[in-house]
């Protein structure tokens, strides 16, 4: 079983291409061996010089071995555990080889050579034999999405018959200016989709990797929910929960991938009536289209985040990104508006109110500065959806316990929640019943009354540049409105006059000179009194 990559800089390269040393971890002057639980993985460079360097990963399996740690997708007869492609053809066995090997060149770190982590480089990726059962199609809807130019080659069954056709087999070639760590995990969840098949049972923790490995990338791929059926064997309740969780981070509906999570298993109370918040905003609420009007003009980011270990580098906030870069989907952007506005306001202890699945919990519990932080929502199973995806029971108990989460309507006083340094409503109010609208804002900015307030909510009149959208519709079947820019800052100076707030607004995501940007921010900041010459008065 072999995998090559080669790296051939242009001309104009300050770096060696022997550099590739350096970000793989492993000398070109060395022959390394690894040993696998089914083999032994090596590691050469056939060339290496300044203008050319090829590694290669070779990976010898051992049958016997194999078969002692037979999964159940292995067939039963006695010469099949035995006689079979698994030694020759990429399949999940390089895969996680690769996984191994190349661990910290995966995870993108390299301290020699960290300016090249963040390179894209020239290079071509050889795979000998790949099964792949959908047919080279299968290889070219995967990877040409991913930058790729692909060229597959069908094996013949037997070249002395060619008669009998081609084989399921195909040799890929793979030729893309990417960095290392993306291509690296571009093929640690490829190659076991384009086989269909692993020889390990597939677990749980099996959506943690698939969301790691793929992260930056596998989220907005048009073919994730193939990717992500082969890759998890099939086995829908991990399929459900992953493509869930990718939608939350791509903005898309989870309805529309038949991506809802089976908790079937666990404690589920039922609604508290028309009048209570729904949690489904935390699965995101917005398309994944992000319109404009002209491909030369800047878009501005209020803050992009970096996502996982192959994230792209962040953008300052108030920066720009070109139109035809990669730009974080309007969730992404969303919480990072939302994180920024926190620490802005000087916020350590933070309420989330209506925190559905726990989308800006956990990226709260990943900044030390918000020591306390409070996660409340109506639906008891969207807080254990939240209890198990941030790992609450894994977590260091100087981190766990930062976080509570409690069930509650928000429409209702609650006096446990006076005192915090800042609430976010993050887009929820569009879910709220307009007559009880009121009662939201007694309960937050009445009884609760913490130092600053954070609200969220699409900008209806973006709503026209999203295509399939009809006019009139909302993003969202929960939605029981959807406010232009007016008709929220009118809602928001409203709350802030009768409760003694000020107000700002920020726009978040790309935005259109007639219709502005496609959600809104509005910043609540409690007047506090001012003494002037001795007298008090009210800020205003």
């Amino acid at each position: 079983m072999l995998l090559t990559i080669t790296c051939t800089p242009p001309e104009s390269a300050a770096w060696p291409a022997t550099d590739l040393g350096f970000l793989l971890h492993k000398n070109p002057d060395r022959v390394q061996a690894f040993e696998q639980s089914y083999g032994i993985a090596h590691v050469l460079y056939p060339e290496a010089d300044a203008a050319r360097c090829t590694a290669a990963l070779v990976l010898e399996v051992d049958p016997i071995r194999l078969v002692r740690g037979r999964s159940r997708s292995t067939p039963d007869f006695s010469l099949g555990q035995y006689v079979n492609d698994r030694p020759y053809a990429a399949s999940s066995l390089l895969s996680v080889a690769l996984g191994a090997v190349f661990r910290t060149a995966l995870h993108g770190r390299c301290d020699q050579r960290p300016e090249l982590v963040r390179t894209a480089l020239p290079l071509r990726i050889e795979l000998p034999a790949v099964p792949c059962k959908g047919g080279p199609e299968a290889a070219e809807r995967v990877f040409a999405p991913l930058g790729w130019t692909v060229a597959t080659t069908p094996l013949p069954l037997d070249p002395a018959f060619p008669e009998w056709g081609d084989s399921h087999y195909v040799r890929i070639e793979l030729i893309g200016t990417v960095r290392l760590a993306d291509a690296l995990s571009h093929l640690y969840v490829l190659l076991p989709v384009l086989d269909g098949a692993k020889h390990y049972w597939v677990a749980a923790d099996e959506v943690d990797k698939l969301i790691r490995a793929g992260s930056g990338w596998l989220a907005e791929h048009p073919e994730r929910a193939w990717i992500t059926r082969r890759y998890l064997a099939r086995r829908h309740s991990l399929v459900r929960s992953a493509l869930a969780r990718l939608a939350e981070i791509d903005d898309t509906e989870p309805e529309q991938l038949d991506a809802i999570e089976d908790t079937r298993d666990e404690f589920d109370t039922e609604r508290a009536g028309r009048d209570n918040l729904t949690a489904e905003h935390a699965a995101t609420d917005d398309f994944a289209v992000v319109a404009t009007t002209d491909t030369d003009t800047k878009i501005t980011v209020a803050e992009a985040i970096s996502v996982g270990s192959s994230a792209e580098a962040a953008v300052a906030e108030q920066g720009t990104v070109d139109a035809g870069a990669r730009i974080p989907s309007l969730a992404v952007q969303r919480r990072a508006a939302v994180l920024a506005t926190l620490r802005e306001v000087g916020a350590r202890r933070v309420l989330d109110l209506g925190c559905g699945e726990g989308a800006l919990l956990r990226e709260l519990l990943a900044d030390k500065t918000f020591s306390e932080i409070v996660g409340i929502d109506v639906s008891m199973r969207s807080l254990n959806i939240a209890k198990r995806r941030l790992r609450l029971d894994r977590l260091p108990e100087r981190v766990s316990q930062r976080l509570t989460l409690r069930q509650g309507a928000l429409t209702y006083t609650d006096a446990r929640l006076r005192g915090y340094d800042a609430a976010v409503l993050m887009e929820v109010i569009e879910h709220v019943d307009a007559p009880r609208l009121g009662a939201l804002e007694h309960a937050v900015f009445g009884s609760a009354a913490p130092g600053s307030v954070v609200v969220t909510t699409p900008n209806a009149e973006y709503n026209a540049l999203y295509e399939g959208l009809a006019a009139g519709k909302f993003r969202h079947s929960d939605h029981r409105f959807e406010w232009t820019r007016a008709e929220f800052a009118a809602w928001a100076r409203g709350v802030a006059d009768r409760y003694g707030y000020r107000t700002r607004f920020v726009p978040i995501g790309p935005e259109h000179p007639d219709a502005g940007s496609s959600s809104q921010l509005a910043v609540f900041t409690k007047a506090t009194a001012e003494i002037t010459n001795g007298a008090t008065k009210g800020a205003a």
